[in-house]
This record gives C-alpha cells, sequence and structure tokens, in this order.
C-alpha cells in the first residue's frame, strides 16, 4: 500500500537531549493512526518534525512520497488548542480563511469563492452561525472546531492533529471523530496525537506507541496490547487503563 508517511532513523534532540531516537514509521495512505505515549514521549515533536518545523539530529521523513516542502500544499495541520493565541483580534470566518493562504499567498486577498469553501467547511463542523464572531468569544470546543474548519478547507491528501479531543465536550469530540472518518473513507490520511486510551481502539484503525524509540506500530488490533503499554508506560499503565 502507497505510503503517507515515512519516517527512517529520525532522532531528534532539543540541547543535546533526544526527544525523539532512532524513530521509524510507515503510515499508509487512507490511514486513521493515532500516537500514544506518555508527556514527554516526543509525540508533537514527531508532528513538528514530519511539518519541517523542528530540524532533526539525524534521519529522513518523506511526506506524499516526497519531501515535505514539496508537497506542503496538500497537507493540513491542527495544532494544539493551547498553543494559541486565542486573544488575538480576529474572526472564525478570517481563521478559517488563513487556511487557504498556502494556495493563494499572502498578498492576494480571498474572493467570493474561497469565502464560500471557508463557509462549507464552517458548516461541516457546525459553526456556519458563528462565522462573524470574534474567537475569543467561542467556548474550548468551538475554538477546536474552527481550527479544523481552517484545515478542512485545504482539501489536504494528509491531516496532522495534535490532540484535537483535547479539552472539548462530548459532542465536539463525536462530531470530530465523524468528520475524521469521513476524511478516511474518502482515502485521506490522518495522524492525530491521542491521550485517551479508552478510545483508541473504538477510534482508530492503527496506532504508534511512542516513548522517546518507538515502542510499536501497526493496526490497532496487533499493537494495542497490555505487554506494549506497559513497555510505553511503565507502571503507570495500571492507572491509566483501570482494568489491570
Amino acid at each position: 500500500m502507497e505510503k503517507a508517511v515515512e519516517v527512517r532513523d529520525l532522532t531528534v534532540a532539543y540541547r543535546d537531549n533526544p526527544v525523539l531516537w532512532d524513530v521509524d514509521l510507515d503510515v499508509s495512505s487512507g490511514t486513521l493512526m493515532a500516537i500514544v505515549g506518555p508527556n514527554g514521549a516526543g509525540k508533537t515533536t514527531l508532528i513538528k518534525a514530519i511539518l519541517g518545523l523542528v530540524k532533526p539530529a539525524a534521519g529522513q521523513i518523506r511526506v506524499l512520497g516526497k519531501p515535505y516542502q514539496e508537497v506542503a500544499s496538500s497537507v493540513g495541520y491542527v495544532p494544539q488548542r493551547g498553543s494559541v493565541d486565542w486573544d488575538f483580534p480576529t474572526s472564525v470566518i478570517d481563521i478559517v480563511l488563513m487556511g487557504l493562504y498556502g494556495r493563494l499567498g499572502w498578498i492576494r486577498r480571498p474572493r467570493r469563492k474561497e469565502h464560500e469553501e471557508a463557509m462549507i467547511a464552517l458548516e461541516k463542523v457546525g459553526m456556519v452561525d458563528f462565522a462573524h464572531r470574534q474567537i475569543s468569544q467561542l467556548s474550548g470546543g468551538q475554538q477546536q472546531r474552527v481550527f479544523l474548519a481552517r484545515a478542512l478547507v485545504q482539501n489536504a491528501h494528509l491531516y496532522l492533529m495534535d490532540e484535537p479531543f483535547q479539552g472539548v465536550d462530548a459532542t465536539t469530540e463525536h462530531a470530530i471523530i465523524e468528520i475524521l472518518r469521513t476524511l478516511r473513507s474518502s482515502g485521506t490520511t490522518v495522524l492525530v496525537v491521542h491521550h485517551d486510551l479508552q478510545t483508541v481502539s473504538s477510534y482508530f484503525d492503527e496506532v504508534l506507541l511512542l516513548n522517546v524509540r518507538k515502542i510499536a506500530s501497526g493496526p490497532v488490533s496487533d499493537v494495542f496490547t497490555d505487554t506494549n503499554l506497559r513497555l510505553t508506560y511503565g507502571g503507570r499503565i495500571a492507572i491509566i487503563r483501570g482494568t489491570m
């Protein structure tokens, strides 16, 4: 099967401290994959390395068969909500239109066609009625939906999402996973940093278990085992899983 992401021998270090060490990963096209591991495991760093936002100390990464810079317009990114300045004075529709800047450039202004595309994306996440609301006036779940719409408007072949379910209510979480399943059904690949072990089996096709090194990756039914989870989380797994 064609690979959406290929990572080989990836090592990333901050001030000589390895955050990722010798990681190999293949993500098949049309897959919904979770990246799972404890705090400090390198999950966000892996996403940023794939996006070219951090420089590896060693290793190679190919996205959609090419270096990321050559296919950047085909990749959508949803960052952690906590990394965004939500007090910045801008509206919901303007945030979504930012997802089109890769196509438009920073000089050309969005026109009617782009505004229509942005409204379609907002409709998909149930936020049309909030199009002209200031983002600072939204709840956490609504803000996350807006950032998802900003990614969706790109019509990307690959989406990288950093904890999209964090801090959202159950209704928003259900809406997001349905959108991700729709993307997968259309052949789109989605790679998600995820923290809730209870939902991995029901939400995802494949999983990467990561703790600086890759512990295991592959189909959830094969990889998401108690043995691998103990290797990933150590003694904390009994508390996290609640059934061991």
